[in-house]
């Protein structure tokens, strides 16, 4: 599939949130993708480490154009080449590969490289980030993206590992323009008990944590 439609910021913005799916199947994935669009999410990326998927990818991007349907964990130009030719509409790494960001560059799809220190941060921005994945935010807390935004406030920065429905509103307070979430936003024993309403709310919850920061 070819990239026939491009990144939709303004459905980013109204929800600026990345989920982030790792290791399931389509069926279950399309089950949360209902839930998630249902919930007004509208920014998902299914890692390279899950089996199909550039299957995954291309049923998505066909059966919910609203959807902003990326590739992450995207480590090399080879996981690159399969995630465009599925369609993926944003990248993201976990590193800085600077052959990745400058392809994404070129090609004018947003890229959100994975960054831990202030330098690789300044890099990663440098070599034209849509976003900064800051990585693993874990440890990290707002109170870092406090530090760093001082003396950087140009960067935008988007947190992830470690976001959760507890800290989000935090991390936006901070100066944050987004954020990844994986298992915290996509609830493994609402999801091994196919409840997908409950799910659902779940979501509902997490975006009301940030209203403020929302552009509707």
């Amino acid at each position: 599939m070819q990239n026939k439609t491009a990144f939709s910021w303004e459905r980013y913005n109204s929800t600026p949130i990345v989920g982030i799916v790792r290791g399931l199947g389509i069926d279950t994935v399309r089950q949360i993708v209902d839930a998630y669009i249902s919930a007004h999410y509208y920014t998902i990326e299914i890692t390279m480490n899950t089996p199909n998927v550039a299957e995954i990818i291309s049923e998505l991007r066909l059966n919910y154009p609203d959807l902003n349907v990326g590739a992450g964990t995207v480590c090399s130009m080879a996981d690159l080449d399969t995630a465009i030719a599925a369609g993926a509409k944003f990248i993201v790494t976990p590193i800085i590969d600077e052959a990745v960001i400058k392809k994404c560059v070129e090609m004018q799809i947003p890229i959100f490289p994975g960054a831990y220190t202030p330098s690789e941060i300044y890099r990663a921005w440098s070599l034209g980030a849509s976003a900064v994945k800051v990585f693993p935010a874990t440890q990290l807390g707002p109170q870092y993206i406090k530090d760093v935004l001082a003396p950087l406030n140009q960067i935008k920065l988007m947190p992830t590992g470690g976001v959760s429905k507890d800290n989000i509103k935090s991390f936006f307070e901070a100066g944050v323009v987004g954020a990844g979430m994986g298992s915290s936003l996509f609830d493994k024993q609402m999801i091994k008990a196919n409840d997908f309403e409950a799910l659902q709310n779940h979501f509902t919850a997490i975006r009301n944590e940030i209203n403020l920061f929302v552009k509707n």
